[in-house]
């Protein structure tokens, strides 16, 4: 049962069981009970769906670049704003690493594992990333879970608060639908390094993995699907509700996965790369994949079997 069916079960009138008792029973924090989203300004999210923007073509700019920026295309920003706005969504220069990327200081940070590694077949290495959804009267967070090999997403939740529980169960739903791979890799983001988070992993002996600070590019795969995402979905519609984002969001998610074809993968879909090399990797383990000619393509900018993050 997910945390928000937990909480929908609590009982405020309940004559015989305190609020604290039912939230104790359920493991339900009290505090999500009362949560209720600030209203945003209609001014505020335009300027910051304009920086969402900005921060895809350009993440290497921080507030005063944005501002300038801003300034330029006629908005009446300071810098002040700008960096509480920045603080809203999660960004921050690529130096610092996004906001969602804010360890925890008592969490444990992992080393990253992947320099240099041959990733050559699904559920090998697994990643997770958090971004930001912009809609018409509020912003949403959106969490996916991607099979490095094959570039599919095999799970994904949208949450109106940055809250862990969110980004556990979408783990949780990759893991009950897909296996589990051998190493996970995410940023050091405090929803990553939770121990709800890393007790999901650590239970199946998953190897754990993580972006080293400021490191742009160690997460490179899924920072490109939140380009496409946006420039392909979110940025041409305003998705009037929490309903409508699902909708749209889950809605390119499919298309994604079993529909748009992939230069990287030879114009095949990420399901596609991912169901037939998972069919061939049980059926013979030790049985080369080269069958897939993009596998042995050295010469391009984007490879699939070997990641080297300089």
């Amino acid at each position: 049962m997910s945390p928000a069916d937990r909480r929908a079960l609590v009982d405020h009138g309940d004559p015989i069981l305190s609020i604290v008792a039912q939230c104790g029973l359920l493991q339900v924090a009290r505090s999500t009970l009362y949560y209720r989203a600030e209203p945003v300004s209609p001014d505020d999210l335009a300027v910051m769906r304009r920086m969402d923007e900005l921060y895809l073509a350009t993440p290497f700019y921080g507030s005063r670049r944005m501002m300038v920026v801003l300034r330029l295309d006629g908005w009446l920003v300071n810098r002040k704003r700008v960096q509480r706005l920045m603080r809203v969504m999660g960004l921050e220069a690529i130096y610092q690493k996004p906001n969602t990327s804010r360890r925890h200081a008592d969490h444990k940070v992992y080393p990253y594992l992947l320099r240099g590694l041959a990733i050559d077949r699904p559920n090998q290495v697994w990643c997770a990333d958090i971004t930001y959804i912009p809609m018409a009267k509020g912003f949403m967070y959106l969490v996916a879970v991607m099979d490095w090999f094959s570039r599919k997403v095999l799970a994904s939740r949208l949450s109106i608060t940055m809250e862990s529980a969110f980004c556990v169960e979408a783990l949780q739903d990759a893991l009950n639908h897909h296996g589990q791979p051998d190493i996970f890799n995410t940023d050091q983001g405090v929803q990553f390094t939770s121990a709800d988070f890393l007790g999901e992993l650590q239970t199946r002996g998953v190897r754990i993995s993580m972006d080293g600070r400021g490191r742009f590019l160690d997460n490179i795969f899924i920072e490109r699907l939140w380009r496409s995402l946006k420039y392909e979905e979110v940025f041409i519609k305003a998705y009037g509700s929490v309903a409508e984002a699902r909708s749209g969001v889950n809605g390119w998610l499919s298309f994604y996965n079993n529909e748009r074809p992939h230069q990287a993968l030879d114009y095949r879909t990420p399901s596609a790369v991912f169901d037939d090399a998972t069919c061939v990797h049980v059926d013979n383990a030790s049985a080369s994949l080269s069958r897939y000619p993009h596998e042995h393509r050295h010469n391009k900018n984007e490879k699939i079997l070997t990641h080297v993050a300089g």
